[in-house]
């Protein structure tokens, strides 16, 4: 499974050719169009990179960068600017990002500098948490139990990549395809088919939880909602 990225910008038609590129790349992608939205959601989740643009409704881009270094001086930072203006870039520098990349740029420029820093940082990238509250339940992903007081359930492998893929983008709207080839690593018809039984598996296991659900968009994909954590 490729890094896992927070993309932050408000600019929905480039946002949407964006994140559309980069899961062709592979990558796990959690969109926000503002900063604050970011900002509940890295409470909760950790990234292997962020893509901040600079100007954003609620929380702008260099606060929300100074922000993430007051509980993470590891992940790698690219700031997304119309301006290119010399204080700015020293000003984001300094914050804790890592590079500019300034408006309008190609997707291979910035699928190059991702690559660039996601070698950089694999060397001293932190172990990922392997321990999920969801709702009511325990969620050990290492040995495949998902807990709920005294009843345990013993999960697949495929169970388990697939619920700890909702549970990494809770209360979101994950596409179809992108499931797929996350945790198939292809997107075709029998594949889907497999698809919709896991989630019908998933859907039983967490039943005696009001308080979840994986909804069906219909057209789009699922969204796992978890009432309990709204802002994750």
């Amino acid at each position: 499974m490729k890094a896992h990225i927070l993309y932050v910008e408000d600019d929905e038609s480039l946002s949407f050719v964006t994140r559309d590129n980069l899961e062709l790349q592979g990558y796990r992608i959690t969109y926000c169009s503002d900063g604050k939205q970011a900002m509940d959601i890295l409470i909760h989740q950790r990234f292997d990179l962020c893509i901040l643009d600079v100007m954003l409704p609620e929380i702008d881009g260099f606060t929300l960068a100074r922000e993430i270094r007051k509980f993470d001086t590891e992940v790698p930072i690219l700031f997304l600017t119309a301006r290119s203006l010399k204080e700015d870039r020293i000003h984001g520098l300094r914050l804790g990002g890592d590079d500019y990349i300034t408006k309008p740029f190609s997707i291979e420029e910035l699928i190059l500098k991702i690559e660039i820093f996601l070698r950089r940082s694999r060397i001293t990238q932190p172990e990922q948490p392997s321990h999920f509250r969801i709702g009511n339940y325990e969620f050990d992903y290492n040995n495949l139990k998902l807990t709920k007081g005294e009843e345990e359930r013993r999960l697949t492998q495929k169970e388990a990549d697939l619920l700890k893929f909702f549970i990494d983008n809770r209360n979101q709207v994950v596409k179809r395809s992108t499931i797929l080839q996350q945790i198939w690593g292809e997107d075709d018809y029998f594949m889907g088919r497999s698809l919709d039984v896991f989630i019908s598996r998933l859907r039983k296991y967490l039943q005696k939880d009001g308080q979840l659900k994986i909804e069906n968009i219909h057209g789009v994909g699922f969204r796992l909602v978890d009432d309990s954590n709204t802002t994750s």
